[in-house]
C-alpha cells in the first residue's frame, strides 16, 4: 500500500511537471516564432479550475487590451443584470405616455434590431421624452478624433437609435438615407473620396463618380436629444414631444429579454456602440445618471477581492488606446465570466474558432475567445477545451508590432498550437 501511494505521488508529480513550461521553454518557444520578434508579448494559460499558470510570459506587464476590454464590459453586465431594462415609462392617461431611457441600444439597431421594443412604440399616443439630468459625453477618453466618419466609433448617447448611425444605399448618382430624416442634408461634392461626414454638423457629402454602394454604407451621425426626439418621430409616426422639466415618476421597466442577441453583438462582432451602451446602463443602473467613470470605479472597487492587477479603464469597448490591463488580470476576468455564465453560456456568447464572429479566420479547435485590435496591437483570450476533458483559459497580448495583423494572428495560433499540443 505504501509503496503504491509513493508511486502515485511520483506519477503525479511527475504529470505536473510535464505539464508546466519553465522560462527557458517558453523563450524557446516566443523565438521560434519569428513574427514576435519586434514585438511586446504577454500571456498567460492555466487550467480553468486551477490557480498556476502553466505557461506565462510577462503576465504581470501592462499591455493595451483594445476590444479584450468588452471582456470586462461583459462581466460587469451580466453580474448587475439578470434582465436588459429596454426603457422606463409611465402611462399618464389613454393618450399620453411618458418615457427615458435606461441607456439601451438596439431601438432601430441596423444589426441587431429589437422588434419587441419598436412595437412597443407601435401604440397610437403622445410620447413625452424624459432626457437625463447630465448628459453622456460623446467619445470616449483617447478616441482617435479621425475617427469620427467611421461606424466603429459610432457616438454615445443617453437612447441610441439606429446605432447612432445612417445607413447609405441605392443609386450612387441619387443615394438613400435611412434614417430618411438626413435625406436633404446631402451635399454633392466631386472633391471627396467617396461619402464623407462634415465633422462638426450632420451634413454629408457625395462624389457618385466614386461612390460605390455594391454594400450599404454606415456612418455615424452626431447625436442630441432634440435629434432622438425627431427621428424617432419619424419613425412610429406619432407624436414625440422633449420634455425640458425634470419630474420623479413612478417608472416601470420594459424588458424585452434580447440578451442574447446584444451579448453576441457585443462578443461575437465585437459591436463598440453595445459596449459602451452597456457602461451607460449599469451607471444608470446604479446612480440613476450615466457618467462612465464613475461607474468604472464603482465596478473596479466590487471586484478589488479577486482582481490581481488594478485596471487602466476609460470605455466600454477598447476604442482607447489609455486602457491598460495584464493577461493574468484577464484571466481572472475569463473565470468569473465562468463562474456566471459557465461554459454552456460561453460557448453560446463567444466567437468560436473557424466557424463564428471575430475567430473566423484562427485556424484553431474547440476555442471560444475575443479577439482585441487596434493598429499595431493584436490580442486573443479565452477558453481551449481540451479533446481530453479540461478545459484552460489563455491571455496571450501582442502589441507594438510594424508586421500585418494577419501574421501576427498566424503567430498567436502557432504559440497556441504548440502550448496544445504539449497538454
Amino acid at each position: 500500500m505504501r509503496n503504491s501511494c509513493t508511486l502515485f505521488l511520483l506519477l503525479a508529480t511527475f504529470s505536473l511537471s510535464a505539464q508546466h513550461f519553465s522560462n527557458r521553454k517558453v523563450l524557446r518557444l516566443l523565438k521560434d516564432i519569428p513574427i514576435f520578434e519586434q514585438a511586446h508579448i504577454a500571456f498567460r494559460l492555466e487550467p480553468l479550475y486551477g490557480d498556476k499558470p502553466i505557461a506565462a510570459y510577462q503576465d504581470t506587464h501592462y499591455m493595451t487590451p483594445a476590444s479584450n476590454t468588452k471582456l470586462l464590459t461583459f462581466l460587469a453586465a451580466i453580474q448587475e443584470f439578470d434582465s436588459l431594462p429596454a426603457l422606463a415609462y409611465f402611462q399618464e392617461n389613454d393618450s399620453l405616455i411618458h418615457f427615458k431611457s435606461t441607456g439601451y441600444p438596439l431601438l432601430f439597431h441596423p444589426f441587431y434590431q429589437d422588434d419587441s421594443l419598436a412595437s412597443f412604440f407601435n401604440q397610437k399616443k403622445v410620447w413625452n421624452y424624459h432626457p437625463p439630468k447630465r448628459p453622456i459625453n460623446a467619445h470616449g477618453p483617447g478616441w482617435s478624433w479621425d475617427d469620427y466618419s467611421y461606424y466603429y466609433a459610432a457616438e454615445r448617447s443617453p437612447f441610441p437609435i439606429y446605432g447612432n448611425t445612417t445607413q447609405i444605399f441605392g443609386n450612387p448618382d441619387n443615394p438613400q438615407f435611412l434614417p430618411k430624416y438626413f435625406q436633404n442634408q446631402l451635399i454633392l461634392d466631386s472633391l471627396v473620396r467617396d461619402f464623407h461626414r462634415e465633422p462638426n454638423q450632420n451634413k454629408f457629402r457625395y462624389n457618385p463618380a466614386v461612390l460605390n454602394l455594391k454594400d450599404t454604407l454606415y456612418r455615424p451621425f452626431i447625436t442630441d436629444d432634440l435629434l432622438f426626439v425627431n427621428l424617432l418621430k419619424e419613425a412610429i409616426n406619432q407624436p414625440v414631444i422633449l420634455e425640458k422639466k425634470q419630474e420623479n415618476l413612478p417608472w416601470t421597466n420594459v424588458y424585452t429579454h434580447q440578451e442574447s442577441l446584444l451579448y453576441r453583438g457585443l462578443l461575437q462582432d465585437s459591436d463598440n456602440g453595445i459596449a459602451e451602451a452597456l457602461l451607460a446602463m449599469i451607471s444608470e443602473n446604479r446612480f440613476g445618471e450615466m457618467t462612465i467613470p464613475k461607474v468604472l470605479d464603482s465596478i473596479q472597487s466590487g471586484w478589488k477581492p479577486w482582481l490581481p492587477d488594478t485596471i487602466e479603464w476609460v470605455d466600454g469597448s477598447g476604442i482607447s488606446r489609455y486602457n491598460m490591463t495584464t493577461p493574468r488580470t484577464l484571466i481572472a476576468i475569463l473565470k468569473q465570466i465562468n463562474n456566471q455564465i459557465g461554459i454552456q453560456g460561453i460557448k453560446t456568447y463567444f466567437p468560436e474558432s473557424t466557424l463564428s464572429g471575430t475567430l473566423k479566420n484562427y485556424p484553431l479547435k474547440n476555442v471560444f475567445a475575443k479577439t482585441g485590435t487596434l493598429r499595431h496591437n493584436h490580442n486573443l483570450s479565452g477558453y481551449w477545451i481540451s479533446p481530453k476533458g479540461p478545459i484552460y483559459v489563455f491571455s496571450i497580448m501582442v502589441n507594438h508590432f510594424t508586421s500585418p495583423t494577419n501574421e501576427v494572428r498566424k503567430g498567436i495560433s502557432e504559440l497556441l498550437l504548440r502550448l496544445q499540443k504539449k497538454l
